[in-house]
């Protein structure tokens, strides 16, 4: 008896919310970041050469991670911020700790930052029709055939101690957008790919805030 009294009773309470009407607000919420690495304890930080493996033609992208990390990261560290060049004789260089200790002659509170990147450039063709789900975000439903440039980054991004020549962060990202446009340049989307790498680091290195958006539901 006692079953069939509790079964009725989840059967008006299923009835009551599947008929009852909601109204929700979308809200903007910061959520803080959560830190694997603090910066404060280092005085210096040396932007090296990245290990271009590959890169688009016509496209300086070594130095314009250089420079795009040197910008940023005056924004967040009030410290000193350099750069080196560093000739990358093999692959795993950033793994070796007894090269990143004579790497500079006064390494004492100092952070390295380097590693490697792939950088391409690709034009992909598709019949619309037959792309459902997730590849239309790239293709949108229409009839007829579909060109789109693709730009993929592939990046390796390494916090060295300088002194100790120890790794204290290693984290890799690849970040792919296509373009509707047939003329889309490649520095142009290596600004749309790196704003979402530095979201995601700073988030790890500074505990920079991540904007999301939730739902208020109200009756």
């Amino acid at each position: 008896m006692k079953k069939k009294i509790n079964l009725v009773f989840l059967l008006v309470l299923v009835l009551h919310f599947s008929c009852a009407s909601f109204n929700y607000l979308k809200v903007n919420v910061e959520l803080p970041g959560i830190t694997t690495l603090s910066l404060d304890q280092f005085q210096e930080i040396v932007i090296t050469d990245f290990l271009v493996e590959k890169q688009t033609t016509g496209f300086d992208i070594n130095q314009e991670l250089v420079d795009f990390f040197s910008a940023e990261l005056s924004r967040h560290f009030k410290g000193k911020i350099t750069t080196r060049d560093v000739t990358w004789e093999k692959k795993d260089l950033s793994q070796e700790e007894d090269f990143w200790k004579t790497f500079l002659s006064d390494p004492e509170e100092v952070l390295i930052l380097t590693g490697s990147v792939r950088y391409s450039e690709e034009i992909r063709k598709a019949i619309l029709e037959e792309y459902t789900g997730e590849t239309e975000r790239f293709y949108p439903r229409e009839k007829g055939l579909a060109q789109r440039k693709f730009y993929t980054l592939t990046l390796n991004l390494c916090l060295i101690e300088a002194e100790t020549g120890e790794m204290l962060y290693t984290r890799d990202f690849k970040e792919s957008r296509g373009y509707k446009n047939p003329k889309q340049t490649a520095n142009f989307a290596f600004f749309d790919l790196m704003e979402t790498v530095r979201g995601k680091f700073f988030r790890n290195v500074v505990g920079e805030e991540k904007l999301e958006q939730r739902y208020l539901i109200s009756r």
